[in-house]
């Protein structure tokens, strides 16, 4: 049986090993592929794994002999899952292996935005600490967290574990999700409209998968909604903003900041209008790449390629 891995590098820059997945096969992995090299590489594969490269119709038409595209992560936009399900190809993703990674660099983005301080590091690197008149100084308002609310969309596993720490920094979570309806409480999360989340939110985090119905779902009108005090994080995925409209609010200061781990096109155009736009702090899509969040996530891609090859498939979407 043929195995391949079409993009390893993001998940295995050299610090895991591939051997788990060789006992099954003939295993190749390429570090990157690029669009025109997919079918020649997964020509006479029955597996495939994949995290960014794409399987459209049309590439999934070319590839008689494949039988299971595992995703080397949780969203699974990359495959078109109705024509694979047509055409007996079964697609699995990893659920839940990067939920407290994740979580843990909402509140990096959070503390960073509060205190400034990527601002105030980069000052006292540049000297202005040596020759001041005062033994200390702040470029701007410094935000405590006690009290505000934190606004949480999507109420998956990431939501709730980020809601636990907005919790126990003393903040409000609020919650919109599609399960849940408004006035519906879980323990201090009380659950709210789309609208009212974005009115009385000082923190508007986005933690809810892509789908057709969700493109560019802050945008200009939603944007409006919220205080010009708040602060917008997204750590799911990049084309849920309207990068023109969020760039615009924060330059004019209807918006406050905005911390992101991911944009509509990664790697990004270097007229993405969000580099550069003002009080926009942008890390490279890091957030599931801490060691333990891989190791996580190897350790379940070999449980699902196993259960497949058992004939009780896991993690299908």
């Amino acid at each position: 049986m043929n195995i391949t891995i079409l993009d390893g590098h993001a998940l295995n820059p050299g610090d895991l090993d591939w051997s788990c997945l060789a006992q099954f096969g003939n295993l190749t992995v390429y570090p990157h592929s690029t669009p025109e090299r997919v079918l020649e590489r997964a020509a006479d594969s029955e597996i495939i794994f994949t995290n960014k490269v794409v399987f459209d119709e049309a590439t999934l038409a070319q590839l008689p002999k494949l039988k299971y595209i595992g995703i080397f992560a949780t969203g699974y936009n990359v495959v078109d899952v109705e024509a694979a399900r047509r055409r007996g190809i079964t697609v699995t993703n990893i659920p839940k292996y990067s939920t407290d990674s994740v979580a843990q660099l909402t509140f990096a983005h959070l503390l960073n935005l509060s205190f400034k301080l990527n601002e105030h590091t980069e000052s006292v690197r540049n000297g202005d600490w040596y020759g001041s008149l005062h033994f200390c100084y702040w470029n701007g308002p410094l935000v405590e967290l006690v009290g505000l609310t934190f606004g949480i969309i999507g109420y998956g596993a990431i939501g709730k574990r980020v809601a636990i720490l907005a919790e126990a920094f003393g903040m409000n979570p609020i919650a919109y999700g599609p399960r849940q309806s408004p006035g519906d409480r879980e323990g201090a999360v009380r659950f709210v409209d789309f609208d009212e989340l974005l009115r009385v939110s000082d923190v508007v985090s986005l933690h809810c998968p892509l789908k057709d119905d969700n493109h560019g779902m802050i945008g200009t009108a939603e944007l409006a909604k919220m205080k010009p005090t708040a602060f917008l994080l997204n750590l799911s995925r990049g084309a849920l903003l309207d990068e023109t409209a969020v760039a615009d609010a924060l330059n004019a200061g209807r918006l406050a900041g905005a911390g992101l781990d991911v944009l509509g096109a990664e790697p990004p155009s270097a007229t993405n209008p969000l580099i550069g736009a003002k009080n926009c702090f942008i890390t490279p899509h890091i957030a599931w790449g801490t060691l333990a969040a891989r190791q996580r996530l190897l350790q379940i891609v070999v449980e699902n390629l196993q259960a497949f090859l058992e004939g009780k498939p896991q993690n299908v979407v």
